[in-house]
């Protein structure tokens, strides 16, 4: 509805700006892709793709993600300039059981590197994410950190068999929402025996990070940035296959629905597309997930209209003089509505305004109308004056 979509607008801009003011620019891909081009992606979600035959008989997917697109794009024109910075804000479909911050159809908001492997780049990620979240008001959030090739050593350290590495990762992704016990059985349902899968708990709560994940904790001090935001995370594994570095995750204290920003390093990806590896780095916040979070915690603004003041209809005498009025403060790029039924009682439009959250009338009457005046109301305080249009201009600018 629109008052939520107003809210909606405006968050979403403000992220926008953070992206900007990194030097992203933005992308735009279809929302069907050819199956082929998703699947083989995503590891165990695959399952949530939306497959199907259109009437070609092509097989065609819903977009599931950003990130598979951008690679696609990237393999596409390597004729763009590197690094490519860019941002996408388009919705993803996904074929899963609908719950709290989480649906079939959301929102996503990307913002990735493509073309460098450095630190800074990995760095950089982590600083838009937090650079995101305090703009948007929030006070108190953690991102955590890890790194997919410690994930691998501390697997292989703890004796799982290579092929059952992706699984146990998977499994140990899921630590929060599950517990030891419920991982460790999930991990024994895999193959893995029971006293490997102990010792894969033990591994990762006594882990320290590697060079990797200290490389971008270093490059974020030197930064200046406030360090008792960056944590890092062991056991934070992130259930994609495609990431081969770095991965985040964004939580807001209080806000238990999960995480609201995620992402990491995959350099093995674009690839798949071009025959050719380009190191990439990124994130996605999870829209629905964040308005959530901002609702949770009042930060939300309450807005019902963009429109600034509605210019009544006294009579079908002066609909003349009301749309000169109207004319003149859209000229001056306030955002005006006329009243459009010229039958209407002046108190039935101003009823009208009220409702839809309006927060300045214009009247304008024979005797206004006389001495090129308007009387302007202030809805919310019901305090009318009367003045010169150019005043109006002033006040409502």
């Amino acid at each position: 509805m629109p008052s939520t979509s107003l809210k909606r607008k405006l968050v979403l801009a403000k992220i926008v700006s953070v992206f900007e003011r990194f030097g992203f620019d933005p992308l735009e891909t279809p929302a069907i892709e050819f199956a082929e081009t998703l699947k083989g992606k995503y590891g165990e979600d695959e399952k949530l793709i939306f497959e199907f035959t259109d009437r070609g008989d092509r097989q065609v997917a819903l977009r599931y993600d950003q990130t598979v697109p951008l690679s696609r794009v990237v393999a596409q024109y390597p004729e763009l300039p590197k690094p490519f910075k860019r941002y996408q804000t388009q919705n993803v479909w996904r074929a899963e059981n609908p719950q709290k911050g989480r649906f079939r159809e959301f929102l996503q908001v990307d913002f990735d590197v493509v073309g460098s492997s450095s630190t800074l780049v990995d760095s950089e990620i982590a600083q838009i994410i937090s650079a995101v979240l305090k703009e948007l008001g929030f006070k108190k959030f953690r991102i955590l950190l890890n790194s997919r090739p410690l994930l691998n050593d501390l697997m292989k350290s703890s004796g799982v068999d290579e092929n059952l590495v992706t699984g146990a990762i998977t499994s140990i992704d899921k630590l929060k929402k599950i517990g030891i016990d419920g991982v460790i059985q999930e991990m024994v349902g895999r193959g893995i025996p029971t006293e490997v899968a102990k010792k894969v708990i033990e591994s990762f709560q006594n882990a320290k990070p590697n060079q990797e994940v200290q490389s971008v904790l270093d490059t974020l001090k030197d930064s200046g940035e406030d360090m008792s935001s960056f944590v890092f995370e062991p056991t934070l594994a992130r259930g994609l296959a495609y990431y081969t570095g770095i991965i985040y995750e964004a939580e807001v204290e209080g806000f238990s629905a999960g995480s609201v920003c995620g992402g990491g390093r995959y350099d093995k990806l674009i690839g798949q597309f071009s025959g050719t590896d380009y190191p990439a780095n990124g994130a996605s916040f999870g829209f629905d997930r964040v308005l959530e979070a901002m609702e949770e915690q009042g930060l939300l603004p309450e807005v019902k209209t963009t429109t600034k003041v509605l210019v009544t209809i006294f009579s079908k005498d002066l609909v003349q003089n009301s749309l000169k009025v109207a004319q003149e403060l859209k000229a001056q790029g306030i955002n005006t509505e006329v009243y459009l039924d010229t039958d209407a009682k002046l108190e039935k439009q101003l009823k009208y305004a009220d409702a839809k959250g309006i927060p300045f009338a214009i009247i304008l009457g024979p005797e206004e109308a006389e001495k090129a005046v308007v009387n302007l109301k202030n809805l919310s305080t019901k305090e009318q004056t009367q003045v010169p249009i150019s005043e109006v201009i002033t006040k409502l600018t």
